[in-house]
């Protein structure tokens, strides 16, 4: 029940728009759509669009991939999430991560 009732958060989804947008290294990263929200006013946009949606109704959109070079000279794969779907994939994290982090310990 407390999974289900994390995943219908409000709170939960600020607190993911926060940690993507604002504090995440990769925050100014934009995927395959060219969204990244920066501004304060384009964070509130965010969240009353996926205030409207669901989590559970949610089609994540292809990662765009992107070659990083390794210190050996070869090329790395890397795939970069839209924000939308970062978003959705820190509220499912902090949904789950309390049931499993139990377990793990």
């Amino acid at each position: 029940k407390l999974q289900r009732l994390l995943l219908r958060s409000k709170a939960n989804l600020l607190l993911s728009i926060r940690k993507v947008t604002q504090q995440n290294n990769g925050k100014r990263t934009p995927g395959v759509d060219g969204y990244t929200a920066s501004k304060p006013s384009e964070r509130i946009k965010l969240y009353k669009q996926l205030v409207k949606c669901n989590v559970f109704r949610h089609r994540p959109k292809p990662a765009k991939r992107t070659f990083i070079p390794k210190k050996n000279g070869k090329m790395r794969p890397l795939g970069i999430p839209t924000i939308r779907d970062r978003v959705y994939q820190n509220v499912v994290k902090n949904a789950l991560e309390p049931q499993w982090e139990v377990k793990f310990e």
